[in-house]
């Protein structure tokens, strides 16, 4: 595979570079995409992980970069090697974090060296882990030839041949401490017996099955007390060479990561979250799937999606999960979903944006099979509480807000609305919707609008009418199950009213004399 590795996330080195400054989309929150994110991310604080999720691709070569890792991800063999090497590069974090906590330098450079030991461990695992792999992406091939470069440099193989062998020499070091009364002597070893050996094997015919153990537990302790640090401390005058040699190499290697490793280990921990998150949600049923990416003009679609969100929640309940289907053919943009309310329709518009989202995000998507559109903008407008700071009423705060959307729309945009205008009469609700609906058409902008006004559903060609459907035989209970049909908001005033005995003829009945 052509080009040098420079990022697991990132085809385009740019991208990376705007990822890191990336701010909370303000689709977030009305998408429930703020709760999916922290879910995924939340056993990820370590990696800040979160930037990357809140910078969607612009292009399909960028989208497939990720798909082909993804897909590579599902050979279980990739996805141990990865969690070996990311639990190795922990323990190097957790063993350096440890020395800068410590008082006494030489503890300090044993714990350095221990994460030195730890890291050339890791990357010679890892390169080892991918040469035998059969994989298929980009990514991981360009990784591969750069890690069995990096192994194979002078500079790491002599940074790996010196921590192994000060990690010998340290661990032939054998002494002796000789305690008599309040004072103790350190010196070499010279061969003693081990009397607590011969002691057992004495007192091993009187033992008569298992019995209580009394030594004594001494509490682990990281950092040393004074009485250990003077033995240390007589120890190096003992050996002074082999310490002369550990503290001129902790001081060479002060920053011993290589930095392109460092951000492989942190980017490959986003494929790693959302595939355990989404894994779980698989195996309770629930479709996954790699979508395509559709042009401005082409067909859109997506089959038994769901609101990711939603999902993650009922699944911990154990209730069940509906999915729905949308398709948008020819010259079809705007799907306008009415129906009863608590019916399934707003977070049938969640789903449409979530939709989109994590396909811009390169993950797999929550439906069976999609073809999505890649976005330069997703906008979103759901109901918010009046705020009294800005000043504005509620319709003004409506308008204000519809107009920072359709300004810098494009066709390339989505729009999800959800019953906006409703502060007003039903005229003026119908008027502005109007309004608002042909400045979309003319965008020929990509949208979903929940709305109680069904006339929006016959604007044109490109509208499509889905209805929030309910129980045949009982309108008071909702399938929430979103179809594509001819909206007809009356068909369930009626056949409440009829449930209930609301109707004129049968409210007469009741009151006839």
């Amino acid at each position: 595979m052509s080009g040098a590795f420079t990022s697991i996330l990132f085809e385009n080195p740019d991208d990376r570079e705007r990822a890191q400054r990336a701010s909370v989309p303000a689709c977030f929150a009305d998408l429930n995409l703020d709760q999916v994110v922290d879910s995924i991310t939340a056993d990820w604080a370590e990696y800040d992980l979160k930037p990357f999720f809140y910078f969607p691709l612009s292009s399909a070569e960028a989208v497939g970069y990720r798909h082909e890792i993804m897909r590579d991800f599902d050979e279980a063999g990739l996805l141990d090697c990865i969690n070996t090497f990311s639990e190795s590069m922990r323990a190097v974090r957790a063993c350096q974090n440890q020395a800068r906590k410590l008082h006494y330098q030489l503890q300090q450079e044993a714990w350095h060296l221990e994460a030195l030991g730890l890291y050339c461990r890791a990357v010679r695992e890892l390169d080892n882990g991918l040469q035998t792999l059969p994989l298929r992406s980009r990514g991981f091939f360009r990784l591969r030839d750069y890690l069995a470069a990096y192994a194979a440099s002078a500079r790491f193989r002599a940074l790996d041949s010196e921590t192994g062998k000060l990690q010998t020499d340290l661990a032939a070091i054998r002494y002796c401490v000789l305690v008599s009364g309040s004072s103790f002597t350190v010196r070499d070893f010279r061969g003693e017996s081990d009397y607590s050996t011969e002691v057992e094997e004495t007192f091993a015919k009187f033992k008569q099955g298992d019995v209580r153990d009394y030594r004594v537990k001494f509490p682990a302790a990281n950092e040393m007390n004074h009485i250990e640090a003077k033995i240390l401390e007589f120890i190096v005058r003992l050996h002074p060479d082999v310490f002369a040699v550990l503290r001129d190499f902790s001081a060479r290697t002060k920053s011993f990561i290589d930095a392109t490793i460092a951000i492989f280990d942190r980017e490959v921990q986003f494929y790693l979250a959302y595939r355990r998150y989404s894994v779980a949600l698989a195996r309770a049923g629930l479709p996954f799937s790699y979508p395509r990416h559709a042009d401005a003009a082409d067909d859109i679609y997506a089959h038994d999606g769901f609101d990711l969100a939603l999902a993650h929640k009922l699944h911990g309940e154990g209730a069940p999960i509906v999915c729905n289907d949308f398709e948008l053919r020819g010259r079809e943009r705007i799907l306008v979903v009415s129906g009863p309310n608590q019916g399934g329709k707003t977070t049938f518009a969640r789903m449409f944006g979530q939709l989109h989202y994590l396909a811009a995000l390169g993950c797999p998507v929550p439906a069976r099979s999609a073809e999505l559109l890649l976005f330069d903008r997703l906008f979103t407008h759901f109901e918010k509480e009046e705020r009294v700071e800005n000043l504005r009423g509620k319709l003004e705060d409506d308008l204000v807000r519809i107009q920072y959307i359709l300004r810098p729309a494009t066709e390339r945009s989505i729009i999800i609305l959800n019953e906006i205008f409703t502060s007003t009469t039903i005229e003026d609700e119908t008027f502005l919707s109007r309004k608002v609906m042909e400045r979309i058409i003319r965008l020929n902008a990509l949208c979903v609008w929940v709305t109680f006004v069904d006339e929006l559903a016959y604007s044109g060609p490109q509208t499509v009418s889905m209805v929030s459907a309910v129980v045949p035989d009982n309108p008071a209970l909702r399938t929430f199950k979103v179809l594509r049909r001819p909206a007809d908001g009356l068909a369930y005033a009626m056949a409440i009213a009829e449930k209930y005995r609301l109707t004129y003829d049968a409210i007469k009945l009741r009151i006839k004399p």
